[in-house]
């Protein structure tokens, strides 16, 4: 069942100088969708999303496991739940990590990028997605490849927008303005950013403000990190107890960390907040992104954490005492 009142709730934010509108809060289907999890789940966190004004879903070629197959899922929900509501919803999907065997399928050449879109609209039932991302810089192409097959896919209408994700500074410059000459703009783009991730601050934000260039964080609540799972010591089969876990593993959850991660927690309550609701409502304060991509493993933490609206605003002395927090 779509709620009626879906809208009431959510914030949308104008994307850059475009005219696209965003909701601060995005639902990302990189953990916990695919053919390894139970498609219930999946589908309940999906249309629960939908149904409390998160319109935008994020997904990437490789999202999985097996790569591929998140986007599957999300296009049978598609089909099933919400063919009546396409042009409500922004679908993003990337491609620039390892896909497929051999030379193609990774990284940014034309030749893979465009397979990449027709694979995903195939997977993902669509004929077209809202917004392609080239997923990262591949120094090994020019640039002025890797935006020539982005510019042609919005020409095809194949993708409305594109953006693109872990670009630095500089290369994000760049790259805005050869799709600028190409009469395409660069819409988006889609940085690792929360409170211990803080590198876009560092020229980033700058580039993107200059170029008219909006912003969704990934992993705003850093993996975990930015809860209170990990307080009182490292859960069994948490991320952090996986060791093959790139992204984040025990050794990185320190008593200096897990310190600031309990003043941090100290000062969400004091706001009438869980920590997570706080760390998203950073994350979009004035000066911080766009939105934020959601991560989530059952719909009660997408109802959690769309609670962050009620509480967005921080005082001065606030954000002073979290930098402080952080060092």
């Amino acid at each position: 069942m779509i709620a009626n009142n879906r809208y009431e709730n959510m914030s949308y934010v104008k994307c850059g100088d475009s005219g696209l509108y965003l909701p601060k809060l995005c639902l990302g289907i990189w953990n916990n969708f695919g053919k390894a999890y139970p498609y219930e789940n999946s589908r309940e966190m999906i249309l629960t999303a939908f149904n409390l004004g998160i319109n935008h879903i994020d997904a990437a070629n490789n999202y999985g496991p097996p790569p591929g197959s998140a986007e599957e899922v999300l296009g049978e929900v598609l089909k099933r739940d919400l063919k009546g509501y396409r042009d409500e919803l922004v679908i993003s999907t990337k491609a620039g990590y390892e896909m497929w065997d051999g030379p193609y399928g990774n990284w940014g050449s034309r030749k893979s990028l465009m397979a990449s879109l027709d694979q995903s609209l195939k997977r993902m039932q669509l004929d077209y997605v809202d917004i392609f991302y080239h997923h990262r810089r591949d120094e090994n192409t020019p640039l002025e490849e890797t935006m020539g097959a982005l510019a042609d896919m919005v020409r095809q209408g194949k993708a409305l927008y594109v953006g693109v994700s872990n670009y630095n500074a500089e290369d994000t410059r760049k790259a805005s303005r050869m799709l600028k000459d190409l009469g395409v703009k660069l819409l988006i783009h889609q940085p690792r950013y929360n409170m211990f991730c803080r590198i876009p601050e560092q020229g980033l934000f700058d580039v993107l403000k200059q170029e008219g260039i909006g912003s969704v964080a990934f992993c705003p609540l850093e993996q975990g990190l930015l809860t209170t799972k990990y307080i009182a010591g490292i859960p069994k089969g948490s991320r952090a107890d996986n060791q093959n876990c790139p992204f984040l593993n025990g050794e990185d959850i320190t008593a200096e960390v897990l310190d600031k991660v309990i003043q941090l927690n100290e000062l969400a309550k004091e706001r009438g907040q869980s920590l997570p609701q706080m760390a998203l409502a950073w994350d979009v304060r004035e000066g911080g992104v766009t939105s934020v991509l959601l991560g989530a493993s059952r719909k009660e933490q997408i109802i959690e954490n769309v609670k962050m609206l009620e509480n967005q605003k921080f005082t001065a002395d606030e954000l002073a005492r979290i930098d402080e927090i952080l060092g």
